[in-house]
């Protein structure tokens, strides 16, 4: 979830400089500064079930997986972004000139909530899309089961795959690993709110 912080426009430096000394995140939209608001207890568990199992199966294969704190820049649209989970191919490539900013993720998963939900489908997907290392994307939908997978077939080309069944198993292209839907969702309490 995010907030708009203030109607003025940022330089890249300014963000970063404000974001290192901030205790709150922020993401950066090509000059705006937008306040990341807490997550859900749902948003926070669907994270941490895709993300664990997908940090085993990646061990000492080649792949650093990330949790929602790791900074990413997508350069072509000055963007600063903090997925909800991000895998890497080592080695890692930072931002020139930074320690704690990424620019080469294969893989991104973004659990939706009411307010982003269009812009992680939308706008931050084509983000997503401009970074050559970028094929996979995972979006989790956290008030009910389901689940868009995309994946890159070439370049500009990409296929969706959808899941509503709870016993579906998914497999991911990019690196050796599965896990069933019902999985994503454990300890899930969905509301009708």
């Amino acid at each position: 979830m995010t907030q708009l912080l203030q109607q003025r426009t940022y330089t890249a430096e300014e963000y970063l400089e404000l974001e290192v000394a901030s205790e709150n995140r922020s993401e950066y939209r090509n000059g705006e500064i937008i306040a990341m608001t807490g997550g859900t207890p749902n948003h926070n568990d669907i994270a941490g079930n895709l993300y664990i199992p997908l940090k085993l199966a990646l061990k000492g294969k080649g792949y650093r997986t990330f949790y929602t704190d790791q900074r990413l820049w997508i350069p072509e649209r000055n963007v600063y972004t903090y997925p909800d989970v991000m895998v890497v191919e080592n080695p890692l490539q930072f931002k020139e000139g930074r320690t704690d900013t990424l620019v080469n993720p294969c893989f991104v998963a973004e659990v939706l909530s009411k307010s982003t939900q269009d812009y992680d489908r939308g706008e931050k997907f084509a983000a997503y899309r401009t970074i050559n290392s970028f094929r996979e994307y995972l979006l989790i939908n956290q008030y009910t089961i389901h689940v868009e997978h995309c994946v890159k077939t070439a370049p500009n080309q990409w296929l969706l795959s959808e899941y509503d069944d709870a016993s579906a198993t998914l497999s991911f292209n990019t690196f050796e690993f599965s896990i069933q839907i019902a999985d994503l969702y454990e300890n899930i309490e969905f509301t009708s709110l």
